[in-house]
């Protein structure tokens, strides 16, 4: 058979996007230390922006290795058996929308979600469509994996709400969990960027095993009582007056009162500490004991042994419960290591089947019933997605390879449209047959949501200014 993995092999020229001609800088991880609408859709979309409530959070969901549309929220029953596949469509809560039969709980709870079926961009490798997903901007080294770590240049979403949110003195304004996630070196598109590092998230790591969760060094040290610990702040305070303001000073003096908040904080550990919950709550989002980790990119195994794997479910319910301490933006990486993750060359039904898709949807079933029986669904907005879509025809190895061409992005929450299509995949799900999308539509959805308009601007350590979003929200998704 043979293997479609390019644009030109369904009839299209593949198109490029022109490379920005600037270096990359930014960090990632805190360890402590296109289109435009139509002018008539724009007036209507200002109106709209007047009515639509704020929200409060966002939790975004980073399926990392690129689901495939066709196989959960997009199947294609009458395409040829090359395209459409093993599985077949069951009925969901909304009349005439269907879903993969893999996702019994998802189906019983389309009337509360939202479809993009139409997202689109030009990056094939993991790297740089992850940045562009993540971020809503291409790289700016081009289409490309990166086989030494480089630094960050564009701030992903979180970071840069963050630095629009820094003067409301929040203990933690973006928190991301449970590892930094990495393809050869760890993918460039999770921090700050520009922005710096004070704007990178606060990581909160797993340890399997124990089925815990910490936050860097955010803990007492031995023999330090909280009084030795406040006089030595005391004292750095007093030097850092003396001493010459300067962006690296500013930087640490943001990072030093992040700590000592959190240090002093009794909400924080409370929330990372799973045990609080009942074990009802914790086995409804997925509870399994741990097993055999792979941690090496290079071992073949796949989803069934990537690490962590007992642990993602229990990730949306930490995710729930960083929202209700207050905590604007979450992002969740669902896998961690490229080679052991969703990204299914081969055997892809058999992976989706058995590893990839059960606890998916038995977690994000959850997390949107708790969120929504604790009258957090409206302002919380769920946004799940990955990096590209998989090819419309199966490869010889059983799987589907990369396809950006056209993939499709599930919403909840923060007054979204129940049971709502936006766009549509061509009859083989390969390209946006109506309204197409873009990461950089999504972005400023993103924002738009928090009351921030995509013109509002950020600027990069040369003082160039920079739009939050160079795409326009997609307003007809929300209610």
């Amino acid at each position: 058979m043979k293997k479609f993995d390019s644009a030109s092999d369904f009839g299209h020229p593949a198109t490029r996007r022109q490379l920005l001609q600037w270096s990359a800088n930014g960090c990632l991880g805190l360890t402590l230390g296109g289109l435009l609408r139509a002018q008539s859709a724009q007036a209507d979309s200002v109106q709209h922006r007047a009515r639509a409530a704020k929200i409060q959070s966002c939790i975004l969901i980073f399926y990392y290795g690129g689901p495939s549309h066709l196989d959960t929220y997009d199947l294609k029953p009458n395409a040829p058996t090359e395209v459409r596949g093993e599985f077949k469509p069951i009925s969901t809560s909304v009349p005439g929308m269907q879903v993969c039969e893999h996702l019994p709980h998802m189906s019983k709870l389309m009337h509360k979600v939202a479809l993009i079926r139409s997202m689109h961009h030009a990056n094939r490798l993991h790297d740089s469509a992850s940045t562009e997903a993540l971020t809503g901007r291409p790289s700016p080294n081009g289409d490309r994996e990166e086989a030494v770590p480089i630094e960050q240049f564009f701030p992903c979403h979180g970071a840069t709400l963050s630095y629009l949110r820094s003067g409301n003195n929040l203990d933690v304004s973006h928190a991301a969990l449970p590892y930094v996630f990495h393809n050869v070196v760890n993918v460039p598109c999770q921090g700050g960027g520009f922005l710096g590092k004070a704007f990178d998230p606060l990581q909160i790591s797993v340890n399997p095993d124990e089925q815990t969760y910490h936050a860097g060094a955010l803990k007492w040290q031995d023999g330090l009582s909280p009084d030795r610990v406040f006089e030595r702040r005391r004292l750095l305070d007093d030097l850092a007056v003396a001493a010459e303001t300067t962006k690296t000073t500013d930087e640490w003096r943001r990072f030093c009162d992040r700590a000592y908040r959190l240090l002093s904080s009794e909400e924080f550990p409370k929330a990372i500490d799973l045990t609080r919950e009942p074990a009802a709550v914790r086995e409804r989002y997925g509870l399994y004991p741990s097993g055999k980790y792979i941690d090496n990119h290079t071992t073949p195994g796949g989803p069934k042994d990537g690490f962590a794997r007992n642990m993602r479910g229990q990730n949306l319910l930490l995710a729930r419960r960083l929202v209700e301490i207050g905590v604007p933006f979450v992002s969740i990486y669902d896998y961690r290591q490229q080679g052991l993750n969703w990204d299914a060359h081969a055997k892809n039904f058999y992976q989706h089947k058995n590893h990839l898709l059960p606890l998916a949807d038995q977690s994000l079933s959850a997390l949107i019933e708790d969120l929504d029986q604790r009258g957090l669904l409206d302002t919380t907005l769920i946004v799940a997605m990955g990096e590209f879509g998989r090819t419309p025809r199966i490869n010889e190895h059983g799987g589907r390879d990369h396809w950006p061409d056209c993939y499709t992005v599930l919403l909840a929450g923060g007054g979204v449209k129940g049971g709502f299509v936006y766009g549509s995949s061509d009859r083989l799900g390969a390209y946006p047959a109506t309204d197409a999308a873009t990461p950089a539509d999504l972005a400023a959805t993103i924002f738009w949501r928090f009351g921030i308009t995509p013109e509002t601007t950020i600027r990069d350590f040369t003082g160039q200014p920079w739009r939050v979003a160079d795409g326009q929200p997609i307003t007809q998704l929300f209610a």
